[in-house]
């Protein structure tokens, strides 16, 4: 399969409001009031769990027929912890999650040993997962003045 190249943009609008467009999607992204925004959204790492949940499900969906496990219901639970005294510049610690956990949580008919060999492709397969998990190049192509 050839590479394709994903794209979005973030407006930033008042206070730390965003909003983020990718194909002819937008969401609104915030902080928490505890971090000096409004709480009109998620923020940007509780949209990254969301998005590695979200992998994860939909890796589920796609390959469940071909491990024949019947899904009766999917879900994930992630969770992971930040210092915000990183964010906030108040020390010198790391900005990103130290660590992200997750729960998979799968109703079916299928035996333990088929749903965690269908977890493990999961895991491997998860473009999100993927990224998290392996450093990934992070390329600044220019600054613009409008």
């Amino acid at each position: 399969m050839p590479l394709e190249t994903f794209k979005a943009t973030a407006h930033l609008q008042d206070g730390m409001v965003v909003k983020a467009k990718s194909r002819h999607f937008e969401i609104t992204i915030d902080e928490p009031k505890s971090l000096g925004g409004t709480d009109t959204g998620m923020n940007p790492v509780e949209l990254m769990l969301c998005a590695l949940g979200a992998c994860q499900s939909i890796v589920a969906r796609v390959y469940a027929p071909k491990f024949n496990i019947k899904l009766e219901q999917f879900w994930v639970e992630v969770e992971g912890d930040l210092d915000t005294d990183g964010f906030m510049n108040k020390s010198d610690v790391r900005r990103g999650y130290s660590e992200v956990r997750y729960n998979i949580h799968v109703k079916t008919d299928a035996s333990l040993e088929q749903v965690e060999k269908f977890v493990e492709f999961i895991e491997r397969t998860c473009p999100v997962g993927d990224t998290i998990h392996n450093p990934v190049s992070l390329v600044l192509n220019k600054i613009i003045l409008e």
